[in-house]
């Protein structure tokens, strides 16, 4: 159509685009848009859709960190500056935040590529005998995207040369800052080491982790507390704790005792962070993180307590064909527990497995500030280097030395060794 202007005006004769037309034009560039970003079996994540607090009594830490999580996601889908890492449990919530953030920035006009990295491969892979592309030309549509998803980082099988296409892939996304989102069930450290490096740069990586358990399950994600021994000491109390005012304890027993009863005190009231109760056995530890147990539970505190070498027998029951729980179902739930009670931490079996086993509980622990209670009659020395280094950190960890007797064994101080603590305050 032509428009009915003047003759000095720049556009007088020209062939305009009518209104409806460029409304057809619009919602056809849209809709290919929307085919190449790979939305369209997510187009229902959006922010809208997401349950921001979880399921009905998730925990306060938990749904906290959806809620983290979601803002977060919100301010980067609002200002597509930087990369926004998403870390978690299965479930936890990571797809549908990363799929929203995708699906606002492309409703905007922005080209967007969504892929869980395993699908990126297959596509490079069949682009090497697609008659349509070339893998040069699918290659850099993908670095140079306004927008790349990655979904399900760490799951793609580790060829080298998937890793390598990987990370050209990161590498140029990093050097040119691009906007990027990743999703991984991965702890940063079981990433390859390139890749690493660059989601550990904190001018760049908006690191996230969201420690609400599996949304889609069914079953009850709390903890298994068919595992736990709390009711077996369920008449461990504070108000029964004995300070042994009768026993004839020296100034420094006597102080360790109190320093550690008052402590717990204060961690049952709030749990934050972890405590430690190191001392020889008989000395009050397992009563004192007993008490801590049956106070949160008289709260209504979902949590478990076991014995390390328990905790590493149910786990291995687990592999039996009769097992009514799965090995992974388990694992979960006892490493991402409100509040986690390992008694005897260093008596259960030193292999290799049980090390690895404890390690991947401790660290996720520690990187999701998950509180815990731990018992031990072992000296720092003696607890797994990794492990150590975790409890060493003062920003999470306290540890109280008890270097009271056994009680009731005998009134003079003993001579035998005392663990050795960072700190007893």
């Amino acid at each position: 159509m032509r428009q009915d202007l003047p003759i000095t005006h720049p556009d007088f004769g020209r062939m305009q685009i009518c209104t409806c037309r460029q409304a057809e034009v619009q919602r056809s560039a849209q809709t290919q848009l929307y085919r190449f970003s790979n939305l369209e079996s997510l187009a229902r994540m959006t922010f809208a859709t997401f349950h921001e607090q979880g399921r009905l009594g998730l925990p306060d830490q938990q749904a906290e960190s959806l809620r983290f999580a979601f803002n977060h996601a919100q301010q980067f889908a609002a200002q597509l500056n930087g990369w926004l890492l998403l870390m978690g449990n299965n479930g936890c919530g990571k797809t549908h935040l990363a799929a929203a953030i995708a699906n606002q920035v492309v409703s905007l006009g922005i080209p967007t590529l969504f892929l869980t990295v395993p699908d990126l491969l297959d596509w490079l892979r069949f682009s090497y005998q697609a008659a349509d592309t070339s893998f040069e030309q699918r290659f850099e549509e993908i670095r140079n995207v306004r927008l790349l998803v990655l979904d399900d980082f760490g799951t793609q099988n580790a060829t080298p040369w998937a890793q390598e296409k990987l990370f050209q892939i990161i590498n140029h996304r990093y050097l040119n800052r691009l906007p990027t989102v990743l999703t991984t069930n991965l702890n940063l450290d079981e990433i390859e080491n390139r890749i690493r490096s660059r989601l550990n740069d904190p001018e760049l990586v908006k690191a996230v982790l969201i420690t609400a358990p599996d949304y889609r399950s069914p079953v009850n994600d709390q903890p298994d507390e068919s595992i736990s021994t709390l009711h077996l000491l369920n008449d461990r109390s504070f108000g029964n704790f004995s300070l042994r005012e009768r026993e004839e304890l020296s100034e420094e027993q006597k102080r360790s005792l109190e320093k550690a009863f008052h402590a717990c005190q204060q961690f049952a009231e709030k749990p934050t962070g972890w405590i430690v109760l190191m001392g020889r056995y008989g000395c009050g530890k397992t009563h004192l993180a007993a008490a801590i147990g049956n106070y949160r539970y008289g709260l209504g505190e979902k949590l478990v307590f076991v014995v390390v070498p328990d905790l590493l027998d149910h786990l291995r029951a687990t592999f039996s064909p009769n097992s009514p729980t799965s090995y992974d179902r388990l694992f979960e739930q006892v490493r991402t527990a409100p509040l986690l009670i390992l008694d005897d931490l260093g008596t259960q079996s030193a292999t290799p497995w049980a090390r690895e086993k404890l390690y991947q509980i401790f660290n996720y622990r520690y990187n999701a500030r998950l509180p815990m209670v731990i018992t031990t009659a072992s000296t720092l020395d003696e607890i797994d280097e990794r492990i150590r280094s975790r409890m060493l950190d003062g920003r999470l960890c306290s540890i109280y030395a008890i270097l009271a007797p056994t009680y009731r064994a005998s009134t003079a101080p003993s001579k035998s060794r005392t663990p050795r603590a960072k700190k007893l305050s």
